[in-house]
């Protein structure tokens, strides 16, 4: 959990409250705790000072390292998509700014964020730390592989691209879901998947179509 006291008074309160009414609520996310989380935590924290102006419109905004931070809308729609429960243990793959990561730590008990760039992995990290998210853990990492030794997980978020699903279905629990955009980075448009591990395998779902920064790393060197 996200210490957001200090954001409710803060010169964004209004801004994030058209965001979580009018992009989010408005466009069908209706879980009352994601819709809750959207508007508590501060995103113009998470991202460059000279683009906190446009922190709260319906868009992605660079951070570094030609990635960036996802629109509220997609990053709402993804955590309603795994269904959190108070009680989740869930792995994100590609913490960038560590925003999905903060909204994920106010709805589920641990949230573990692997990003492979080292630099925006402690960014982050000390953001999530000046905001109080003491449920996060973030580490340097190919997310393409996962953290086995954290498996199995409640959930799967993905916040980058891969060609194919990644092979991270085994640290899923049976019954728990991963949401991963699919695509190639030259294709017209990517999909949002979820996948929900069964016995015999996984259910899969295509949810909406979608834009996101390639996956890196073991993700794009041939098999």
């Amino acid at each position: 959990m996200c210490d957001t006291r200090a954001a409710a008074n803060d010169p964004y309160t209004e801004a994030r409250h058209r965001m979580a009414r009018d992009q989010i609520e408005k466009r069908g996310v209706r879980d009352p705790r994601v819709l809750a989380a959207m508007e508590s935590v501060p995103r113009h924290l998470f991202v460059p000072e000279s683009h906190r102006a446009m922190a709260y419109d319906d868009g992605p905004l660079p951070i570094g390292e030609g990635q960036t931070i996802s629109q509220p809308y997609i990053v709402a729609f993804m955590t309603e998509a795994i269904r959190p429960r108070p009680t989740d243990r869930v792995l994100e793959v590609g913490t960038g700014s560590g925003y999905q990561a903060a909204i994920l730590a106010s709805l589920v008990a641990e949230v573990f964020s692997l990003e492979i760039r080292p630099a925006m992995a402690e960014s982050a990290r000390r953001q999530l730390e000046a905001l109080g998210c003491r449920n996060v853990i973030v580490r340097v990492g190919d997310g393409h592989h996962g953290w086995p030794g954290e498996a199995p997980f409640d959930a799967i978020v993905v916040t980058a691209a891969p060609d194919e699903v990644p092979p991270l279905l085994d640290q899923l629990r049976v019954g728990g879901t991963m949401v991963v955009p699919i695509g190639s980075e030259m294709a017209d448009a990517q999909d949002l998947v979820r996948l929900t591990r069964t016995t015999q395998g996984a259910e899969r779902e295509t949810l909406l179509p979608v834009r996101f920064v390639p996956m890196t790393g073991d993700a794009r060197r041939p098999v």
